[in-house]
């Protein structure tokens, strides 16, 4: 019997979406039907969203990731946006790399990902050099994440953020509403709609009435970092089956994005 593939995870201690919406978009890969995921989880103490509790996780990251070193796994996503982009602009590289050092040190050579760089990663491979957001923050944070996406040149020309600080009503947030505060925003400017910029807020089960509602390119923390996982792992990312998030929505997202 062919070995599974072994996901590992970081997250916020609060974060019940990744572990959720990453295990179903992995499983809706055609590959998975011959050689399934499995999720393995360490946990970096995350309650509120707030400047200093976010420093506080991200010293928790290493730990982490010799934790999850043990369990030998295929690929590692580091699955929290706002504590990387709340260092400035390249702390996704550096916390790759950081992480990557300290699995090779522990015996394991896995690849990494982080939801932060997967993001900026495939606003690029998608071309979108103007986007509009849904973010669950207070304002200051959102602005953050505006600017981080700044340093490389993606421009967010709407925003809307919740000012929610509470990480775990985050988790509980409605994703049927999203699509609401997506069509609110004026999207005349916008290449694509990141749906949820965070990791907990859930979104997947929205992202195709996003996709046709708002005819642009959808994405989350969660599809993006999907995508890498598949890449880091030789396999095809994208597609229908991995929630429309880069699929034509009526003839729209297959145009020239940079016209």
């Amino acid at each position: 019997m062919t070995s599974p593939r072994r996901i590992g995870l970081i997250v916020p201690s609060s974060n019940v979406t990744m572990e959720t919406e990453l295990p179903e978009l992995l499983a809706r890969h055609p590959s998975a039907s011959t050689r399934p995921f499995t999720f393995h989880s360490s946990r970096a103490v995350l309650h509120r969203v707030d400047a200093e509790s976010l420093r506080r996780m991200v010293a928790e990251s290493d730990r982490c990731a010799r934790e999850i070193a043990d369990a030998r796994v295929d690929a590692v996503a580091y699955a929290c946006l706002i504590a990387v982009m709340a260092e400035g602009a390249g702390a996704h590289e550096a916390a790759e790399a950081r992480l990557a050092g300290i699995l090779a040190g522990a015996g394991c050579s896995a690849p990494v990902t982080s939801s932060a760089g997967a993001l900026v990663r495939q606003l690029k491979r998608l071309g979108a050099a103007r986007v509009a957001i849904v973010a669950p923050y207070v304002r200051p944070l959102t602005k953050l994440v505006i600017e981080y996406l700044a340093a490389y040149g993606i421009e967010v020309v709407a925003s809307v953020s919740l000012g929610i600080a509470d990480n775990v009503e985050v988790g509980r947030l409605d994703p049927g509403q999203l699509v609401d505060h997506a069509s609110q925003l004026d999207l005349a400017d916008a290449d694509a709609v990141v749906l949820s910029a965070c990791v907990q807020m859930p979104s997947l089960s929205a992202i195709d009435a996003a996709r046709c509602e708002l005819r642009r390119p959808v994405i989350s923390a969660a599809t993006a970092t999907a995508d890498e996982l598949l890449m880091l792992l030789g396999e095809s990312p994208g597609g229908p089956e991995l929630g429309a998030a880069l699929a034509p929505a009526d003839g729209h997202a297959g145009d020239d994005l940079s016209a």
